[in-house]
């Protein structure tokens, strides 16, 4: 058997060019075979048909014909982000030019670990790390203690280095004070560095309330270190994050905002107001592959003051060894607390240059706007119950009088037949369907036909029969 071609050196673009011919020809055959936004069937059908395509996973003797087989196979059994009824969770459908240069990215293969890897990888993440810490920061600071940030796999990681900084920052322990609506990351990474069980405060309203916060910061023994969100993952809202900065600097307690979803509206002229307060922070999570259209992983912890990032330094003798860094080859290692990692800044580049701020805060206007249309669209039908208006791009609805088993009884036929993709959130004691709209491409018609899917679904089940 003749060595297979390897995807970079001097062959690499001629060995690449007939496989991308076929794995293009394959994503469109599975998703003719599927359809719709979701493969139809349910897990077990789905399981079924998958392993039917693939067969035995390491036979003696290799298939030639694999690639077309299990990428046609994964695509028919996948969901479509970019399909206008797919809009369940924070899973944006990635832009071509992104997910372009993501292909650069795999074939050169760079590992963000020691500079002799990544020579070039390494300076542009150093480059497009400050440019959006300063777009979170802004410009002007002293660069002793100017911001900067760490590319991330997304708002789990970015959340766990906030707490890990925090607790370096004091000393080795500080305690947590977020409300009810902080992402699951945030508790779970308290966990995981053993820090004090946090406090968690109610949030009735959906957001932290800065009096509770006032009353807990007064009455708790620090350090603490308190998580706001911009952007929550049931409802899309803010925090009053003016308000909570208020309250931990009259404190002394740490910030962390957590914008993993809401971070995206920096790139709007319209909607950016929505994050005032946000450059309070000392540290700060955004994802863009949620309001920035990038295949995942695409996460950024920000910092106020870089000096934070001295926590992460790490010494392995043949990856920094000191009289390299000495002598100028630069240290990566203090950049992550992972070793391998892979070139994500690229298509982060790439879509930032291309599109600039203007393009970028573009979809984010569309989407936004898409979301406004939605809940009108939901507020003016006599058979749907709006749970509010959208901040961001989500909308929570049910129909008007349903039981929750009903409504998650819908959301499962809906998933089933495979034809709209739909979200759950549990708020104000009761369960509503999400629509979380993050594809700039959907438009009226789609939102109509997926209100009218919902519908007429939740009319069969009803009537006690499955429609044909």
């Amino acid at each position: 058997m003749s060595t297979p071609p390897l995807a970079s050196g001097p062959e690499g673009p001629s060995a690449l060019r007939p496989l991308l011919d076929t794995v293009l020809q394959a994503l469109d055959a599975g998703a003719r075979a599927r359809g719709g936004p979701l493969p139809a069937g349910g897990p077990e059908a789905v399981a079924a048909r998958l392993r039917e395509a693939v067969g035995e996973v390491l036979p003696d003797q290799g298939d030639p014909h694999a690639p077309r087989t299990l990428i046609r196979a994964f695509a028919e059994g996948a969901a479509d982000p970019a399909h206008p009824l797919c809009a369940a969770h924070l899973h944006c459908p990635p832009l071509a030019l992104a997910t372009a240069a993501d292909l650069a990215a795999s074939a050169l293969n760079p590992s963000l670990d020691s500079w002799d890897q990544a020579p070039a990888a390494s300076e542009l993440e150093l480059l497009v790390a400050g440019a959006l810490a300063t777009e979170i920061y802004g410009p002007g600071h002293n660069p002793d203690t100017a911001p900067d940030s760490l590319i991330t796999t997304g708002g789990t990681e970015s959340n766990q280095l906030a707490l890990l900084l925090a607790r370096e920052a004091h000393g080795g322990s500080v305690r947590l004070v977020c409300a009810a609506n902080a992402h699951h990351s945030l508790p779970r990474a308290a966990w995981l560095l053993g820090l004090p069980d946090p406090v968690v405060l109610p949030a009735p309203a959906g957001t932290l309330h800065p009096a509770a916060l006032d009353d807990a910061l007064s009455r708790l023994p620090g350090p603490l270190l308190v998580a706001a969100t911009a952007g929550t993952t049931d409802a899309g809202l803010i925090d009053p994050l003016p308000e909570i900065a208020a309250r931990c600097t009259a404190h002394g307690a740490r910030l962390h905002i957590d914008a993993a979803y809401g971070g995206g509206l920096l790139f709007s002229d319209h909607h950016r107001t929505r994050l005032t307060g946000l450059d309070a922070a000392d540290t700060v999570t955004l994802d863009l592959h949620k309001l920035g259209w990038q295949p995942a992983a695409a996460g950024l912890l920000a910092v106020k003051d870089h000096r934070d990032l001295t926590a992460l330094r790490h010494r392995a003798d043949y990856l920094n060894a000191a009289d390299d860094t000495e002598a100028g080859l630069p240290d990566l290692l203090g950049r992550s607390l992972r070793t391998t990692r892979r070139p994500d800044v690229l298509k982060l580049a790439v879509t930032l240059k291309t599109l600039g701020r203007g393009g970028l805060g573009a979809l984010v206007d569309q989407v936004c706007a898409r979301a406004r249309e939605f809940a009108a669209l939901v507020d003016e039908h006599p058979g749907l119950e709006l749970h509010a208006p959208p901040v961001i791009s989500t909308i929570l609805f049910r129909p008007a009088g349903a039981t929750d088993i009903a409504v998650a009884a819908l959301r499962r036929a809906l998933l089933t037949d495979g034809r709209a993709v739909l979200g759950r959130a549990r708020l104000d004691g009761r369960l509503w369907l999400k629509a979380t709209l993050l594809n700039p491409a959907t438009g009226p018609a789609d939102l109509a036909a997926l209100l009218h899917l919902v519908t007429a679904r939740q009319a069969t089940l009803v009537e006690g029969h499955t429609p044909r």
